[in-house]
């Protein structure tokens, strides 16, 4: 019990904790700090052995625990719990923007299993004032004791008073922590989107006119407008990622960010906190939060590449965040909403994955709404000249060098060869054909074109390549059968040099470093 007073003495004290507490809560922008300095300041003069600040979420309408001072804290009275606006008296006190004093709880009174639960725990009489500031509910700072009647009517009307300088503290700190998440997050997207400018792309832009092309740029058209889920499929190197970039500048999203992550170049072991972020100290070497890549692309748009290398076990969470717009960051119970449009991309045969249960079935039709099927470059052999020409302009161009021609045998080669690599193997055949070139006709090392693997079963090509065929041999033989066709005749009308279309003496050098006669 708190020792007899004089009312001037009271009146006294009481001032002075109005003004400890003021000058307490100028300097403290942490929720935390906050509620630890004003309960130090209230168990002055208060008989409390609860103190907490429960505050309403505007977006999901809950109350939560945000900030406690409790001696042996945990259960319902644990930080971070979740209040339930009806039944509980931080949320009456809201709902009437009234305080709530209870000189003594009876365990009927309130029909929600939280307050049993804190009865059960011994609480007995407590007061929840509202913390508002502009004529808004932020929530309520609450008292409670293991003892009945341990708060009067003038010690609920004292903590209003304190309430009121609370809340602007509370507002201040509430404003400090969006501006904190907002920032951090814009530093995360700093980051991403500096390390996207140091990728080296696979384009530009998309080149190409071929029928095959235009058929995927006609569905990329129709599917861009709308949020739903796109599945790219595709051999390596087909340009899945081109395709992507493309739907998300042809959407409503295109103001804001791009986000992408390659589901095989993560570790298993953080591919979760790489989608989804983490607290500080959720895991060993978690030394700070971490924004995920789904919450990176609120608004915006996340390409998951390889989506293939999800683990099973992650699937689920992939679903639910499909499904229902929503996840928690790991060590976290608090859930974010996201608004991100996805676009999955895979090179496997994720049918015949789901067959062999090493996909789910359920997240493979979530993801299956919108399929773009992008064929490689073997079935876009009309696209193979103008790739070819831009790849030599774009590399010479960073080297600064001048590559006016490109031999007609070169471009005639290069056609005849199936790319098991796609267009990321030709760009990077033609980056090393502009290094050897000396002069402005490009110089392509033709021979280093072997084949070592047979194609993709599911390429759709006529027949297997054979192993070891290299374009060299490839260009013997078809020289060699144009020879027979004109009986050994070079040049003049019908001759081999015309029908291949190349000048004679082209021809002979050719034939020469063949070993042709």
């Amino acid at each position: 019990m708190l020792p007899q007073i004089s009312q001037h003495e009271l009146s006294h004290e009481r001032l002075r904790l109005l003004l400890d507490i003021n000058n307490a809560i100028v300097s403290n922008l942490s929720l935390k700090e906050l509620l630890y300095t004003i309960s130090g300041c209230l168990r002055k003069f208060f008989p409390l052995d609860l103190a907490s600040m429960v505050i309403k979420d505007e977006e999901t309408g809950q109350l939560r625990v945000h900030a406690l001072d409790a001696p042996a804290p945990g259960g319902v009275l644990a930080e971070g719990a979740i209040l339930p606006l009806e039944g509980t008296p931080p949320g009456i006190a809201i709902a009437t923007r009234q305080t709530v004093l209870r000189e003594r709880i009876d365990f009927e009174e309130f029909y929600s299993p939280i307050m049993r639960e804190a009865y059960k725990a011994g609480l007995r009489s407590g007061c929840s004032v509202p913390l508002i500031c502009h004529d808004q509910v932020l929530g309520t700072i609450n008292v409670g004791s293991l003892r009945e009647a341990a708060f009067s009517r003038k010690d609920a009307e004292l903590l209003e008073q304190i309430a009121s300088q609370v809340a602007i503290a509370v507002e201040n700190a509430l404003i400090f922590q969006e501006l904190t998440a907002l920032k951090n997050k814009l530093a995360s997207e700093k980051i991403y989107l500096e390390e996207e400018i140091q990728t080296e792309y696979n384009f530009e832009e998309i080149i190409g006119q071929s029928a095959a092309l235009k058929k995927i740029l006609q569905q990329v058209a129709t599917v861009a407008p709308t949020d739903s889920v796109v599945l790219l499929c595709g051999e390596t190197g087909t340009g899945k990622e081109l395709i992507a970039r493309a739907i998300h500048n042809l959407s409503n999203r295109r103001e804001r960010t791009l986000v992408k992550l390659n589901c095989a170049a993560i570790p298993t072991g953080l591919l979760e906190s790489e989608l989804f972020g983490h607290e500080k100290g959720a895991f060993t070497g978690a030394i700070a939060q971490r924004i995920g890549r789904f919450e990176l692309a609120n608004k915006g748009t996340l390409l998951l590449d390889e989506v293939g290398e999800i683990p099973l076990d992650l699937q689920p969470k992939l679903l639910r965040v499909l499904q229902e717009h929503e996840f928690e960051r790991l060590g976290s119970s608090r859930t974010i909403k996201t608004d991100a449009r996805l676009i999955a991309a895979t090179n496997v045969d994720l049918p015949h994955m789901v067959a062999e249960k090493k996909f789910r079935s359920d997240l493979f039709y979530r993801l299956n709404v919108f399929p773009i099927t992008i064929p490689p470059l073997r079935d876009r052999v009309d696209d193979i000249p103008l790739l070819i020409g831009y790849f030599a302009q774009k590399h010479a161009l960073r080297m600064n060098k001048r590559i006016d021609q490109v031999p007609r045998d070169t471009v005639e080669a290069l056609c005849s060869y199936p790319w098991p690599g796609n267009v990321r193997e030709l760009e990077n055949f033609m980056e090393r054909s502009v290094i050897l070139s000396s002069g402005s006709e490009l110089q392509a090392p033709l021979s280093e074109l072997t084949l070592t693997t047979t194609m993709p079963v599911n390429s759709g090509a006529p027949a297997p390549v054979a192993v070891g065929r290299s374009l060299e041999d490839i260009e013997r033989r078809h020289i060699a059968e144009i020879l027979e066709q004109t009986r050994g005749v070079i040049g003049g009308k019908g001759g081999a040099a015309e029908i291949l279309g190349l000048p004679s003496s082209t021809l002979r050098n050719r034939m020469k470093k063949l070993g042709l006669k």
